[in-house]
């Protein structure tokens, strides 16, 4: 089993002239470069960008409804890499309240579990086709108050990759930690990020 190293790509505005940043989680088989593109549909010329690299191209081996110790050691490496990424915003003069998160499939459930792990009141965060990660959420691993962090989760019904289910479960866990959530589900999308998405995602996060 595998771990993750640093590797962070850089872009948008640089972080001493920027007004806020944006940490962009890609997906299984992606990369970072692949997840950056996004940026130039969203309403972020002023934000400095984050994305991290995952190690052979995945966060962690199998799905995100495993039981937690399958997608060991990899799951908690790259929750460890978002942390870093985060502390590295702040360490650029970013406050905690100025730092967004993005992040499409398998992304999107690292962007989600990591914010439910550290709730506090973030910028926002958007969440292409994800969930809350483990065969069984565990709620004791969730805490902190979002203060009305707005956040954004889309998702198709029924996608191959992530249960509805699964994600209402997890917009219950997030409003409970006083999220702000919107939830918008798409029927018979394909397991993609459509520019409708992109679009609420600049109405409700990126304002």
């Amino acid at each position: 089993m595998y771990k993750h190293s640093k590797q962070i790509s850089i872009g948008g505005v640089p972080a001493a002239n920027a007004k806020a940043a944006l940490i962009m989680i890609h997906g299984r088989g992606a990369s970072a470069d692949d997840i950056m593109r996004l940026a130039s549909r969203l309403n972020v010329k002023d934000m400095a960008l984050y994305a991290p690299q995952a190690t052979n191209n995945s966060w962690y081996p199998y799905s995100f409804m495993a039981p937690v110790q399958e997608n060991e050691p990899a799951l908690s490496s790259a929750l460890d890499v978002i942390d870093q990424v985060v502390e590295q915003a702040i360490a650029d003069g970013i406050s905690t309240d100025k730092i967004y998160f993005l992040g499409f499939s398998q992304g999107a459930c690292l962007t989600l579990e990591y914010i439910a792990r550290n709730a506090k009141r973030f910028g926002g965060a958007v969440a292409f086709t994800g969930g809350l990660i483990g065969e069984e959420l565990e709620l004791k691993n969730y805490g902190g108050d979002f203060a009305a962090t707005p956040v954004l989760i889309t998702t198709g019904d029924p996608d191959a990759h992530v249960p509805l289910s699964r994600v209402k479960e997890s917009v219950d866990v997030l409003k409970g930690l006083n999220a702000n959530v919107t939830l918008k589900v798409y029927k018979g999308r394909p397991h993609t990020i459509s520019f409708e998405e992109l679009s609420l995602a600049n109405e409700y996060i990126f304002l």
